[in-house]
């Protein structure tokens, strides 16, 4: 039997009100699916709706016409419970200026979303400790996102992103404050969570580079999908 879509969009439009009369299309019917263990890139010039495509599949926002199916369940069925609900259970989300908690340790930061679920502390420090250690931070632990260079914070929110196991990864330009060198390190993890979790992952980017490392590639223009291509 093959597997329900990890998302379906149908004819998804988002539209934004500027004043009374201005309209901005953000998205401007989208079709697209995004099936289990999937890898994409989705690029485009800055307003052509990847992120609006993004906060949508993340269920960060809603549609204004058209439907959203998260593994089957329509998204405009769900309250804002749900959706949080999912969010926490179900979706990994891991972005360009990384969003740490500066009052909290790398390790406290990781175990959040374990917090947010009711984990017990000593199963939420265990799978935040091997988390760490996953992308190679063991050792720095009780260090706070100040005392890391900028591409230990990236890896300390990969690891957040990964703490609850989820089945889609949302990746918004995960490299665009490293250098060349660290961005490689970052895609290399990314790759390696998603070869070992089997879990969907979207990557944002205006970097080739880093589309080039999808399976997949999305190209935005003007709110729609103008390209759909496999490879890498």
């Amino acid at each position: 039997m093959t597997p329900e879509p990890t998302v379906l969009l149908e004819a998804v439009r988002r539209v934004y009100h500027s004043g009374e009369a201005d309209e901005v299309r953000a998205l401007d019917g989208v079709s697209l699916t995004i099936d289990p263990g999937e890898y994409l890139s989705v690029e485009g010039p800055s307003g052509s709706g990847k992120t609006t495509l993004l906060n949508l599949v993340g269920l960060l926002d809603v549609p204004t016409e058209g439907r959203i199916l998260w593994q089957g369940q329509p998204v405009e069925r769900m309250g804002e419970r749900d959706r949080t609900r999912l969010r926490r259970t179900g979706i990994g989300f891991i972005f360009q200026r990384f969003y740490l908690l500066p009052t909290l340790t790398a390790l406290e930061n990781v175990a959040l979303p374990l917090l947010a679920r009711g984990v017990a502390a000593r199963e939420r420090d265990t799978r935040a400790r091997a988390l760490l250690g996953q992308v190679g931070l063991a050792g720095r632990e009780q260090s706070f996102p100040h005392q890391l260079s900028g591409g230990e914070e990236q890896r300390v929110a990969i690891a957040r992103a990964l703490a609850n196991g989820p089945r889609l990864l949302l990746a918004d330009e995960p490299t665009g404050e490293l250098d060349s060198t660290r961005a490689a390190q970052v895609l290399d993890l990314l790759e390696a969570a998603h070869r070992e979790t089997g879990a969907a992952v979207v990557v944002v980017t205006h970097n080739p580079i880093v589309a080039a490392r999808a399976r997949r590639h999305l190209v935005m223009r003007d709110g729609r999908v103008v390209s759909d291509t496999a490879g890498g």
